[in-house]
């Protein structure tokens, strides 16, 4: 076998989750798992992203795009519900690939994820100090530009004045302090996340249901706008209408369920694992794709297309409640309250994520140890939560938050596609290792689940492939100088 290739042993894996004196504390239960899926997946996608897709690409048919992003994950999500089972060990997508396709290829998804977990964090703290001033503004406050912003940012008022960023304070403070939370443990950053998680499904809720009531049904005709292209204020044409329209609001509104896959990176903090593991993700991934659908089917039956597309644009919600949703102020309010706390529980959960990814690459020294040293109270890996605070911290004070656009996406759907490849893998290689949870229609689902996910990562443009391959190229020179040469399980198979 190529020392490239070689791959770690689901038996030696195995052997690590069922260690208790040394690794972490297992508190997490079945519905913790949810809670925390859902805390990662409803946040701006569904907020910000449904208006845009519905805007540029499929109008009311947005709510297919819902449809087929969420069938999309779906079938991804049924191998990561097998292989969570099957090896219930933190490091999410990197283990399944280090137990199916190599040391190499492991390295690879390791470094793609800090793309989905440590800049989608910073983006979203990004967007979290943005609507900060939107809530302090019903109270007549705000914090002023310069200290909201970033130093690539200016700002000129109707008077002509210029303001120039210098950094962004909120958006630093929001990382730090759910940094802290997790450095305290799983267990309280959980029942905080599943108190935002209440929060926030109970507001989504609120405006599904007495938004009803205002539905227009002459913004649902016809449902699937005719095809044509439409070309927006910034001058990108765009495929509008049709199956091109259904399918490219797909590939935006997809966005809305990035981070169900973070809950695979709990399995050694879970409680029985095994049955655990599948019931949070597919769960999760449930209970959001009908409230994703039964919300983008209100919220473009209230308001119109062209209001997504000029007098509403990323705050469409709160401008089709005040617009159209007459005595209804206070749900404007409290659907920006809960798109804070939306932000805020995704970000807590991709910081998590982030931290157990590289606490599995550190322990299999493909990255320096100082990852994977825990708590002497908490068995939380601090060190890895503090350096990625001040990372994290650093990217969302003093960047733009449009600087990493879809990137996040295509990291997470080149995830998927090797997770359901490794379903297929294992299936050959290990037909006889217990499986709690067993992906039906092997290998039809997984390979429909690389397809679609395939077609997605297509429609992001070669803009976003080409960034794809210089941060991998990036990665690649770390492995070859580092990491190669550090690995455990190159060293064990030395000394046999």
């Amino acid at each position: 076998m190529s020392k490239l290739t070689q791959r770690k042993s689901v038996e030696l894996l195995l052997e690590e989750s069922r260690e208790t004196n040394t690794g972490m504390k297992r508190t997490l239960t079945a519905w913790a798992l949810i809670a925390l899926g859902i805390g990662a997946i409803i946040g701006a996608g569904l907020f910000v992203r449904t208006a845009a897709a519905a805007a540029n690409n499929a109008g009311s048919a947005v709510t297919l795009g819902f449809v087929v992003a969420g069938i999309g994950c779906a079938l991804a999500g049924l191998s990561y519900a097998e292989l969570s089972s099957m090896i219930p060990i933190s490091g999410s997508a990197y283990t399944y690939s280090y137990a199916t396709m190599g040391e190499l290829v492991a390295w690879i998804i390791g470094w793609d994820l800090v793309l989905e977990y440590a800049l989608g964090a910073a983006t979203v703290s990004i967007a979290w100090s943005e609507y900060l001033n939107k809530l302090l503004e019903y109270i007549g406050m705000r914090i002023p530009f310069a200290w909201s912003h970033s130093p690539f940012e200016t700002f000129t008022d109707a008077s002509g004045v210029v303001s120039h960023g210098i950094m962004n304070i909120p958006a630093f403070i929001i990382v730090a302090a759910l940094s802290l939370l997790l450095i305290k443990g799983s267990r309280e950053s959980s029942m905080v996340n599943s108190i935002i998680v209440i929060t926030k499904i109970a507001i989504v809720i609120l405006f599904i249901v007495i938004g009803w009531s205002f539905i227009n049904p002459a913004n649902h005709t016809p449902f699937i706008p005719a095809p044509q292209i439409y070309t927006d204020t910034q001058g990108i044409p765009h495929n509008y209408g049709g199956i091109l329209g259904v399918l490219g609001a797909a590939g935006v509104v997809f966005f809305a369920f990035i981070g169900f896959d973070a809950v695979s990176t709990a399995a050694q903090e879970t409680k029985n694992p095994k049955k655990a593991m599948p019931i949070g993700i597919l769960g999760s991934l449930a209970i959001c794709t009908i409230l994703y659908i039964l919300f983008a089917y209100v919220l473009t039956g209230v308001a119109t297309v062209d209001d997504f597309r000029h007098a509403g644009k990323e705050a469409s919600v709160v401008y089709a409640i005040q617009t159209y949703m007459t005595g209804f102020d206070w749900l404007a309010k409290l659907v920006t309250v809960a798109i804070l706390a939306g932000f805020s529980s995704v970000i807590l959960v991709m910081l998590y994520g982030q931290s157990r990814v590289f606490y599995s690459m550190s322990r299999d020294g493909l990255v320096p140890k100082i990852f994977s040293d825990l708590h002497h109270k908490f068995r939380t890996p601090y060190k890895s939560n503090i350096l990625f605070m001040i990372f994290v911290g650093v990217f969302a004070s003093f960047v733009p938050g449009d600087i990493v656009g879809d990137m996040t996406s295509i990291g997470t759907l080149f995830a998927f596609i090797l997770v359901s490849v490794g379903v297929i893998i294992m299936r050959k290689t290990h037909p006889n290792i217990p499986r709690q949870f067993k992906t039906p229609f092997v290998p039809v689902v997984p390979i429909l689940g690389i397809i679609t996910c395939g077609a997605m990562i297509y429609g992001l443009g070669w803009a976003n492939w080409s960034r794809l391959l210089v941060w991998l190229a990036i990665g690649l020179f770390i492995y070859f100088a580092y990491s190669i040469k550090k690995s455990k399980l190159r060293d064990e198979n030395q000394e046999k």
